[in-house]
């Protein structure tokens, strides 16, 4: 009993290490990013990707209130995966940091910088009393002197740079597909990315994908501009693919 009892204070205490060296608080925000649905990063030699699964959980649900794609600037863009109502806590503290930038320096803000100053914000929470950790991971991505970025944050508050990368449910799936299928950036170009990452997701979904059920956007290197796909370009792409659902699946589908 009396280990129990000291493992609950461990539990309990964001600002206490166990024994062991963990915060117990922070492993849980892990897996609370485990429970939201996939994003996915994929840099290529044109740009950034990020594709992400954000199937309604009723048909009664509109499907644009479910957002998991968001511009942080111009030349930027943040997925998330986790809760939602952290993930827009930190892609608002993002924004604001990159308007800040752009008024002090009169220049857009790196994404280097930009990944540090969110993940400075986060580790703030895993030492100070009375609060919790952020329970969301994000993925950002854009361009910084020319060059495609894509980092990951975690909740323990470490940034990760990634040439591809999944966050959220099945990430292990989701990871080694990525690992698998994923080529050289300098040979991959936008529409790669694309259809890697749509194909990615795919993998894990019966090998189909609705098109209001994905969130796609790009920041390519040319335009250094942030451009979220609309349903019509979201299901050119899945056409091309050949990942639509056929008519069989949606009757077994309406049958469920």
């Amino acid at each position: 009993m009396q280990g129990q009892a000291q493992q609950q204070a461990y539990d309990r205490g964001i600002t206490i290490f166990s024994p062991d060296g963990r915060l117990y608080q922070v492993e849980y925000a892990r897996e609370a990013v485990k429970r939201g649905t996939a994003s996915i990063g994929i840099r290529t030699k044109d740009g950034v990707v990020l594709a992400a699964d954000k199937r309604s959980r009723s048909p009664l649900m509109e499907p644009t209130s479910v957002e998991k794609i968001h511009k942080a600037d111009d030349h930027a863009g943040i997925a998330s995966a986790g809760h939602v109502a952290d993930a827009r806590q930190l892609i608002d503290f993002a924004r604001r940091q990159a308007q800040v930038n752009r008024l002090r320096y009169s220049e857009p803000i790196g994404i280097e910088a930009l990944t540090k100053e969110v993940t400075d914000h986060i580790q703030q929470y895993t030492q100070v009393g009375g609060a919790r950790p952020f329970g969301v991971a994000l993925l950002i991505g854009g361009i910084e002197d020319g060059e495609p970025r894509l980092y990951e944050t975690d909740p323990s508050g470490t940034p990760y740079e990634w040439k591809a990368v999944s966050i959220g449910a099945n990430r292990g799936d989701l990871q080694e597909y990525l690992e698998e299928n994923y080529t050289d950036a300098d040979e991959l170009d936008l529409d790669d990315g694309i259809a890697l990452a749509l194909r990615a997701l795919a993998s894990t979904n019966e090998d189909t994908l609705e098109p209001a059920g994905v969130d796609v956007g790009t920041v390519d290197t040319e335009s250094e501009s942030f451009h979220e796909l609309d349903n019509d370009e979201i299901e050119t792409h899945l056409a091309d693919l050949d990942l639509l659902p056929t008519e069989g699946d949606e009757d077994e589908s309406d049958e469920e």
